[in-house]
C-alpha cells in the first residue's frame, strides 16, 4: 500500500517506520523543511532515541509530490494544525484516497473533532468526498518505535475504509480493531489528556496510587457521562480508545500530559511546564472545548473544571484538590445511568 504521513513528529515518524518495515511504500512529509533535512541526514528523530529510520522511507518537503499517488493520507500533525494542514492538502488530493487522522483534540471554536475538521475543510456539495478514519488508542510513539506490542482503534462511518486501515496498520506488533462510534472514540482521545494532566498534578503534589486511580476512574466517569449525552456508545469508553488510552496516558513516563501535570503539581508555572516538556501538551489545548461541551450538555465535570482553574485562572493545585475533596457527597452511579 502507498501511504503518506503528514507530520514528522514522534507519532508520525514511529508510524512511518512501522508501516515501512511491514512492507508498505511510505513517504514522510513535514511542514518544516529543516526537520526533513535533518532526518534525511541522520535517519533518526531527536525525540525517539535509538530509533533508526529505514532507508525505504522517502522523506519529502514537497507536499504535492508527497501526496501524489498515495492510497492512504495520514494526518499526524498536532491538533492545532489539523485545519491548516487540511486546507493545504485540499488541492492535491486525488479521488479514491482514504484519509486517516491520528491527532487527538477538539477545536475550541467549532467543537469539531479532528475528523470533523478534515471533513469540514474538504467538504463539497453533498459532503466530504473522501472517507475519513480516526485512529486512536493506547499508543505511545516511543514504544511503537521499538516494536513493542500495541493495539489501536480505527473508527469511521465508512466500514470499508475502516477495514482497509485496519488491514494496512495491523502487523505482528500492532493489532487494530474497528469501531463505528467515531465521535466517542475521538472524544475519549481528546479528553483523556485533561485527566492525565490531573493525574500528573496529583503525583507532583506527592499523592500516591490511591489518588491517581481515583482521578482516572472519576475522570473517565466524567467523559463517559458527557459522551452518552452526546449520543456516543457506552462500550467505547470502556474500550481501547477510552480506558485503555487514559490508563497509558495517565501512568506512563512517556506521556507529555502526565509529565506536564507533574511539573505543575511540583510548583512549576503551567507555561514554564509546557516549555520544559518541549512538545505539544494536547490536554491544555483541549480544556476550553471540554468546558464548553460540559456547559452545553449540562454535565458536571469537576476534574476538568479544576484542571482548567489551575491552568488558566491561577488557582493553586492544593486549592483545586481541596475543592474536589470538599464537594457534596453523592452516589458513584448517577441516577440516569
Amino acid at each position: 500500500m502507498r501511504i503518506v504521513i503528514l507530520g514528522a513528529g514522534t507519532w508520525g515518524t514511529a508510524l512511518a517506520r512501522m508501516l515501512c518495515l511491514a512492507g508498505h511504500d511510505v513517504t514522510l512529509w513535514s511542514a518544516l523543511p529543516e526537520e526533513i533535512r535533518e532526518m534525511r541526514r541522520t535517519r533518526a528523530h531527536r525525540n525517539l532515541p535509538g530509533m533508526v529510520l529505514p532507508e525505504g522511507i522517502c522523506l519529502m518537503e514537497d507536499l504535492a509530490g508527497a501526496i501524489r499517488g498515495r492510497e492512504i493520507v495520514v494526518f499526524a500533525v498536532p491538533s492545532v494544525y489539523v485545519r491548516g494542514t487540511a486546507a493545504r492538502v485540499k488541492a492535491h488530493l486525488e479521488p479514491g484516497q482514504i484519509l486517516a487522522d491520528v491527532a487527538k483534540g477538539i477545536e475550541p471554536d467549532t467543537l469539531y473533532t479532528m475528523s470533523e475538521i478534515i471533513e469540514d475543510v474538504l467538504a463539497e456539495e453533498g459532503g466530504c468526498p473522501y472517507p475519513v478514519v480516526a485512529l486512536s488508542g493506547p499508543t505511545h510513539a516511543e514504544e511503537v518505535a521499538q516494536d513493542m506490542l500495541t493495539t489501536i482503534v480505527a473508527a469511521s462511518r465508512d466500514p470499508q475504509a475502516a477495514a482497509t486501515v485496519q488491514r494496512v496498520f495491523s502487523n505482528e506488533f500492532m493489532r487494530v480493531y474497528t469501531n463505528s462510534d467515531v465521535k466517542g472514540v475521538e472524544l475519549c482521545g481528546a479528553l483523556k489528556n485533561v485527566v492525565a494532566l490531573a493525574a500528573g498534578i496529583s503525583r507532583g503534589l506527592g499523592y500516591g496510587d490511591n489518588a491517581r486511580a481515583a482521578l482516572i476512574t472519576r475522570g473517565m466517569s466524567e467523559i463517559t457521562t458527557l459522551g452518552l449525552r452526546m449520543g456516543c456508545r457506552e462500550q467505547t469508553f470502556s474500550g481501547l480508545a477510552g480506558f485503555g488510552d487514559l490508563m497509558v496516558t495517565a501512568f506512563s513516563e512517556h506521556s507529555r500530559n502526565n509529565r506536564c501535570g507533574y511539573l505543575i503539581g511540583s510548583g512549576v508555572e503551567p507555561e514554564e511546564a509546557v516549555r520544559q516538556v518541549g512538545m505539544v501538551v494536547e490536554g491544555i489545548h483541549a480544556l476550553a472545548a471540554a468546558r464548553t461541551l460540559a456547559d452545553r450538555y449540562q454535565v458536571e465535570m469537576p476534574i476538568v473544571e479544576e484542571v482548567d482553574q489551575i491552568i488558566h485562572h491561577g488557582i493553586s493545585a492544593q486549592e483545586a484538590v481541596a475543592t474536589l475533596m470538599g464537594r457534596a457527597l453523592k452516589s458513584e452511579i448517577p441516577a440516569n445511568r
